[in-house]
């Protein structure tokens, strides 16, 4: 089985969004049981919060499927458990490599180097640009998808 977090900085917005489009994606591609599939935050301040509004008005848009959501924050054990730690932006990756010790097993990315157009994914909270979030994650998870 292989095992993927998905962080972003509050796991409310890109983060939550990326696990269920990727859970989406694998369902939708007959792998369900090939995959555990999770999201974190690199910051404490939306501990236990839902899915943002405007996340969930996205995923509801496109049909992708999704659960209440407790967002958390990722920490050290994090790295023993999951295959692929995967950060929506360079912020996120460098606060993700401080928390794992510079990951020693190569483990850690961002979404959008799985893509011929690596770059960062803008965090919607603050653009309101859910869409362009969406369309950016979609191209990243099936991206990962294709070469997992």
């Amino acid at each position: 089985m292989i095992k993927v977090l998905f962080v972003c900085h509050g796991n409310i917005c890109r983060s939550p969004m990326a696990q269920y489009i990727f859970q989406y994606l694998v369902d939708s591609a007959g792998r369900h049981d090939d995959f555990y599939i999770d999201s974190a935050a690199v910051s404490s301040e939306e501990i236990g919060n839902d899915i943002y509004p405007g996340a969930k008005r996205i995923l509801d848009k496109y049909h992708i499927p999704y659960s209440r959501h407790r967002a958390r924050r990722m920490d050290r054990d994090d790295y023993d458990k999951y295959d692929y730690i995967i950060g929506m932006d360079q912020s996120n990756l460098s606060r993700i490599l401080y928390c794992v010790d510079n990951d020693p097993k190569g483990k850690c990315s961002l979404l959008l180097d799985w893509t011929d157009s690596p770059r960062n994914i803008k965090d919607p909270w603050y653009s309101d640009d859910f869409e362009g979030a969406y369309e950016d994650i979609l191209m990243g998870c099936r991206a990962l998808l294709e070469k997992l």
